[in-house]
């Protein structure tokens, strides 16, 4: 299997709800190292997996969308846990609506596999994969 991975960040804010959470029920801001990975059993005509230009500005468009928002106040996000985890879905299924309408070129519609990686912390980070 042939990957390649982008990268990006972003910095929201957010609370949570439930005691497991302890202190991070009250307002808090996070930074996030979010990877990318695009994943394929061949390469492509051009022998890539994806063009790393075009990811790199897909996953860029994708975390805008988040980059610098207070999370409990977007509607999508209306009483939901927006846990690392649950983040790392929402880039991925994001990433894989614009790969199935093309903005990352046709070669990319041959992508297998994609997982997005959020890093919160040198030592800490979640994941989420699917199958595209």
């Amino acid at each position: 299997m042939f990957s390649v991975t982008v990268r990006d960040h972003i910095m929201i804010a957010h609370s949570f709800r439930g005691e497991v959470f302890g202190p991070a029920q009250r307002l808090h801001g996070a930074t996030f190292l979010v990877d990318a990975t695009f994943r394929r059993e061949q390469l492509d005509d051009d022998n890539i997996v994806v063009d790393i230009g075009l990811a790199t500005q897909e996953l860029g468009a994708v975390v805008s969308e988040l980059n610098y928002r207070n999370l409990d106040d977007e509607p999508d996000f209306a009483g939901i846990n927006t846990s690392t985890e649950f983040l790392a879905k929402v880039i991925a299924d994001r990433l894989a609506e614009r790969i199935e309408k093309g903005a990352m070129g046709e070669g990319a519609k041959g992508i297998a596999q994609l997982s997005v990686t959020l890093h919160e912390s040198h030592v800490a980070w979640a994941s989420y994969e699917r199958a595209l």
